[in-house]
């Protein structure tokens, strides 16, 4: 880009943390671009490589020389799923920014009921598997002892203080520019519990979070451990809790509320 020519106006950042995904991100980025430049938006796709030791980062990076939207980054070291999203969300441009999970279990096409929130006000819209698992109209494939702790969790975590929300943890979630850089400018934890952060710290904030039904379909070759991981996101819930009393999520710097 010369000194003169304008900066491209991109309206959506899409940021997948990927961590020895080699074999299972192919096929969403291939569905993504192909969804992505039918309906003719001006989009970035940030894969962020979060340290892998597998080819990840070699496939990426040829993949994006054949697609221009596509962007790699590349973490040093296998710091966590919230310190790579973290990273793509501060590098992203778009007026939009959705984070989705490298797997695909979310098809990205579930973006515009998303989207319709978003057009209703929202300041962020979330996929909720909970409530799409109430309404025939979605599909929800999950395993049993995943529902049942992840339903367990659940309410443990709306005793730690985070209000009305049926799911935390899916994984596609939707913010405008300005929330997303408020949030992630001071989000702090870098395990699978960044979720439970960035929700905690919207509601301190009064940002307008919409939970939406969307389609979702476990997918298999999960790194996420149920119950192992869910003691870690309590653990990390903690954390967020003495995080804020001690004012670590001060706003850096005001941001509206939408934009």
């Amino acid at each position: 880009m010369t000194a003169t020519e304008p900066r491209k106006i991109v309206s959506l950042s899409v940021i997948i943390p990927a961590y020895n995904e080699a074999r299972r991100i192919p096929p969403y980025l291939q569905s993504a671009i192909a969804y992505l430049n039918g309906r003719g938006l001006s989009f970035e796709i940030l894969v962020v490589d979060d340290g892998s030791t597998d080819e990840t980062a070699a496939l990426i990076g040829r993949m994006a020389t054949q697609n221009p939207g596509l962007r790699l980054l590349r973490l040093p070291h296998n710091s966590g799923k919230g310190a790579a999203v973290r990273a793509g969300m501060q590098a992203a441009q778009g007026k939009l920014q959705l984070f989705a999970d490298a797997d695909g279990a979310t098809p990205i096409q579930e973006l515009e009921r998303l989207e319709v929130a978003m057009n209703n006000g929202a300041d962020l819209a979330i996929g909720s598997r909970t409530l799409a698992s109430r309404d025939r109209h979605y599909r929800v494939q999950a395993r049993l002892h995943r529902t049942v702790l992840g339903n367990l969790f659940n309410r443990i975590v709306r005793l730690l203080g985070i209000r009305d929300i049926n799911d935390t943890q899916c994984g596609f979630k939707l913010f405008r520019q300005s929330v997303a850089q408020d949030l992630f400018s001071v989000g702090r934890i870098d395990g699978y519990g960044f979720d439970l952060e960035l929700l905690y710290i919207a509601q301190q904030r009064g940002y307008r979070i919409a939970e939406v039904p969307i389609n979702w379909t476990d997918q298999p070759g999960s790194k996420v451990r149920v119950l192992r991981d869910g003691l870690a996101m309590v653990r990390e819930m903690l954390a967020v809790r003495r995080n804020n009393a001690r004012g670590l999520y001060a706003a850096r710097q005001r941001f509206p509320v939408s934009g």
